[in-house]
């Protein structure tokens, strides 16, 4: 069987073998959520955020260029706030993981007026020969801030990335709520293993090298962080990990494949959760840290990882880099349903609640969830775990729904949104590809 090694699903592949589970009962009184819908006729929803201007706007990104604004009194506007779709690379409506990828707001953006978007442009002039495409981080102005529509000409590109094949290309945005500096998720630079064109040699020559596991030749595989409001086209907060020593001042965290959602906590400690998809075998999501190492391509997950036989991994490897430092373990981790046993294909990772519309004890707890169960039909999973401090695995349950037919999501799911009040949203499709307009926003709800 092919592997699955994109952020969602390559659906040129097979289709893989579908886990039929039955929904798991939660069992501790807390299984009152509803679905209810926010916004339709979208293509392929994958981030929604509210401006921090009180507006009560939503703002919805879509992977085929396009940014939607769900207005306060519930209405999804037709006119875009932003249309990207004239600077990037021209998506596969069957599958692709390139696109318009990310979005956040500024924190002053009642003042400023500034976002940021993270979407996929052509490869640029100058790039390495053989590579498939240059991601964006761009600043945009709204104005007015009150406005519906953004102005496309104010684009300040803060950062290209050349990115060796057209999967595995993070995508998330989102402003630190400590310190108000940027971050950013980058992938591998896609294909599988962590190998091939782009993938350069690290200290852990049985894998034959990794951008996860590279510190200095190039910023793939890490979180990033930066300062939007200094420098040009941006300055290093100088307390980043690796400023001033070995490593690209940039990096925040590594040791990912393809971080595709993260978010911090917006209460408690402000918690970074990154939900990174996995290759063949396990799926997980990390609380990261400044500096921290998430170990692929020596681990996927808590188990070791072999590239030349990733569905037999070795018994043992390496838990720590040469100087010592350690290969930090997921807080959560599912087996991937290539497994007999596996309970969902990619891991989407999702947010803390801390919101007040679920009045069922459900404060503080993390919802994330999986693009489906199965490749061949939409069949998305969400689940909830109570984060605690300190090592080991948390456990989760899967939210059944109360206004579905089966108590499940019935959709592929691709994101996660949350609101200003710490409420959150799924973003779904029907169909595999950035193609029709099967998207769906929904919002976690109360069925009472």
């Amino acid at each position: 069987m092919r592997r699955l090694f994109g952020l969602l699903l390559l659906s040129a592949l097979p289709f893989l073998p579908g886990c039929d589970l039955e929904p798991i009962t939660d069992g501790d009184g807390t299984r009152g959520i509803a679905l209810e819908l926010v916004a339709q006729a979208l293509t392929a929803p994958v981030a929604l955020v509210e401006a921090p201007d009180s507006s009560g706007r939503l703002f919805v990104a879509d992977q085929i260029g396009l940014i939607r604004v769900v207005a306060a009194n519930g209405n999804l506007l037709d006119q875009p706030f932003l249309d990207l779709r004239s600077r990037m690379v021209t998506l596969n409506p069957a599958y692709d993981e390139r696109g318009l990828l990310g979005l956040a707001f500024h924190p002053d953006f009642r003042t400023n007026g500034l976002f940021y978007v993270y979407y996929s442009a052509p490869l640029r002039v100058g790039a390495p020969a053989g590579f498939n495409h240059t991601s964006h981080v761009s600043e945009f102005r709204a104005t007015p801030v009150t406005g519906n529509q953004a102005d496309a000409a104010s684009e300040r590109v803060l950062l290209r990335v050349d990115q060796p094949q057209s999967n595995h290309n993070g995508g998330t945005l989102a402003f630190g709520p400590d310190d108000g500096f940027l971050y950013i998720s980058l992938g591998d630079g896609g294909g599988r293993d962590d190998e091939g064109l782009g993938h350069v040699e690290d200290w852990f020559a049985g894998n034959a090298g990794g951008n996860g596991q590279d510190l200095t030749q190039n910023l793939l595989g890490s979180i990033l962080r930066i300062d939007p409001d200094a420098g040009s086209p941006y300055a290093v907060p100088a307390d980043n990990p690796f400023v001033g020593g070995e490593g690209l001042d940039e990096i925040w965290a590594y040791g990912f494949r393809n971080p595709y959602r993260f978010s911090f906590d917006p209460g408690g400690a402000n918690d970074l959760l990154v939900g990174d998809a996995g290759q063949d075998l396990w799926e997980e999501v990390s609380r990261v840290t400044r500096g921290g190492n998430y170990g692929w391509n020596v681990k996927e997950g808590t188990h070791c990882f072999d590239a030349e036989d990733p569905e037999h991994p070795p018994a043992t490897c390496p838990n720590t880099e040469p100087d010592g430092d350690p290969l930090i373990d997921p807080v959560i981790e599912f087996a991937n349903a290539n497994q007999p046993d596996g309970i969902g294909l990619v891991v989407v990772g999702g947010h803390v609640y801390r919101g007040e519309e679920l009045d069922n004890g459900l404060e503080g707890e993390y919802f994330f969830g999986s693009w489906s169960a199965r490749a061949s039909l939409p069949d998305g999973r969400v689940y909830r775990s109570e984060p605690r401090a300190g090592t080991g695995l948390w456990t989760f349950r899967e939210v059944e729904f109360t206004n579905t037919p089966t108590g499940r999501l019935g959709h592929y799911l691709l994101s996660f949104g949350q609101d200003q009040a710490g409420e959150i949203y799924l973003l779904t499709t029907d169909v595999a590809g950035p193609t029709g307009n099967s998207g769906k926003v929904y919002r976690l709800v109360d069925p009472d």
